[in-house]
């Protein structure tokens, strides 16, 4: 009999794709995979006939209300926290608890916070998954946090003044986990670490999915990081041909420039693909506009000649058929973006988004690019 390993996602498509890729993979090598997360990805998780369990709380990413919320740069993350998920931490504990009976491995995504706890309590050997690197929240690699973007011109210090303006973070947050505290004390389990931060991480295996030239292990992480590189899905097989209206216009002329926020910021687009047809004209370039399911985020006038607009498409096929990619910074699109070996430039909104953008900044090559010549 295979061995089940369920895996515990929260999010956006961003945060449940590289946790298909890998429970396809899982597959291939004679696992036998079970995705724990929201009820709306049922159908997408069983369409790849991978397994199935509904963990509370529902999130809807195309909900516009919910995703401006989120998205906020100030309060994001201290919405999506504080707001949602510890105050629903026991509904996920009850529902997770019953997703690994008779599993032999948990995995856990870093704001699955009942992970760790149904881990110690049902004696599931456990490892955790970190998408970005901001998870680490390293005193020797200070991370550009997006309520306080100055904070990354204290970067230069190191961790001489990292280590306090960490243990300033660890303090802001605490109260937001009372909810976990008082779990963990009804359930007779001990205190534990603070589960933002230390208290994600597997004692047993951190698996980094992200790149190594976005971050390489620091002095502070935890000892027993694996830096995986990323794991690449953006959809089913059957959906990753281009619709053939974009396929056309790929073909009519140049390539072009292509703005996309990705599976969440998208939800919380403002003026962004307004400005980016006033972009792409001044510039003189060719560009598709990548622009979900929210009517609002079409510009109201028809869009000029040389400027084309759809849902949707499979990163993994428009980025290499790009000039350029303008984007939201998030760890998927970023992976995508690099993956294609077009330039990019980030335009972040909220969560890791910021770090990524500084991230990818670092990497960048003393070059002369016109995106006319390409």
């Amino acid at each position: 009999m295979s061995k089940r390993i369920v895996i515990a996602t929260f999010g956006s498509f961003g945060d449940v794709n590289p946790c298909v890729g890998l429970a396809l993979g899982l597959k291939q090598r004679g696992y036998s995979p079970v995705i724990a997360t929201s009820e709306f990805y049922r159908s997408y998780v069983e369409g790849e006939g991978i397994g199935f369990r509904p963990v509370r709380p529902d999130v809807d990413p195309h909900d516009p209300d919910a995703m401006r919320h989120v998205m906020d740069p100030k309060r994001g993350t201290e919405y999506l926290f504080k707001e949602f998920l510890f105050p629903r931490v026991r509904e996920s504990y009850e529902d997770l608890s019953e997703a690994v009976r008779g599993a032999d491995l948990l995995l856990t995504h870093p704001v699955t916070f009942a992970g760790p706890l149904v881990g110690e309590k049902e004696e599931v050997p456990w490892a955790s998954i970190v998408l970005a690197p901001i998870s680490f929240f390293s005193a020797h690699d200070l991370p550009v946090l997006s309520p306080f973007p100055w904070l990354a011109a204290l970067r230069g210090f190191g961790p001489g003044i990292g280590r306090p303006l960490v243990r300033l973070a660890k303090r802001s947050t605490r109260r937001w986990t009372e909810p976990v505290r008082r779990l963990r004390a009804d359930l007779g389990l001990p205190l534990g670490k603070d589960p933002v931060y230390d208290g994600q991480f597997s004692p047993r295996l951190v698996l980094a999915m992200f790149s190594r030239v976005l971050a390489q292990p620091k002095p502070d992480w935890p000892p027993n990081v694996r830096i995986t590189g990323q794991v690449f899905y953006d959809g089913p097989s059957k959906s990753r041909n281009l619709p053939p209206g974009l396929e056309r216009f790929l073909r009519s002329g140049p390539a072009p420039v292509v703005f996309t926020l990705g599976t969440s910021a998208v939800e919380a687009a403002g003026s962004f693909y307004h400005e980016s047809v006033d972009a792409a004209q001044r510039l003189g370039v060719r560009a598709v506009l990548l622009v979900g399911k929210n009517p609002k985020n079409r510009p109201p006038r028809q869009l000029p000649e040389g400027v084309a607009a759809f849902d949707y498409a499979p990163f993994s096929v428009i980025f290499a058929r790009s000039a350029a990619v303008v984007h939201q910074g998030g760890i998927g699109t970023m992976g995508q973006t690099l993956r294609s070996g077009r330039p990019m430039l980030v335009v972040p909104f909220a969560h890791d988004q910021p770090d990524n953008a500084r991230r990818a900044k670092g990497l960048e090559r003393v070059m002369n690019f016109d995106v006319r010549r390409r």
